[in-house]
């Protein structure tokens, strides 16, 4: 059995990097950002939703809430 090896350069393949699962997130439980804030606020409103803002939402759970409503929304496509 072989260890993978880190690429010599990490960033040129940022997506392997930057697409982790929320529930692995070692910050996810914290308060959600207020650039998550700010862009789920306008996703709410965009999919006819805003009764579905959440201040108190977790990292995690603005993240897939997000991801969600771009669905929703054909938003980040």
């Amino acid at each position: 059995m072989s260890a993978t090896q880190p690429h010599e350069h990490p960033k040129s393949e940022p997506v392997s990097n930057a697409e982790k699962d929320p529930d692995d997130w070692t910050t996810g439980d914290e308060r959600m950002t207020g650039a998550q804030a700010s862009y789920l606020k306008t996703l709410c409103e965009e999919a006819g939703c805003p009764e579905r803002y959440d201040t108190g939402l977790s990292k995690a759970d603005a993240s897939r809430m997000i991801d969600e409503l771009q669905e929703e929304t054909g938003r980040g496509q």
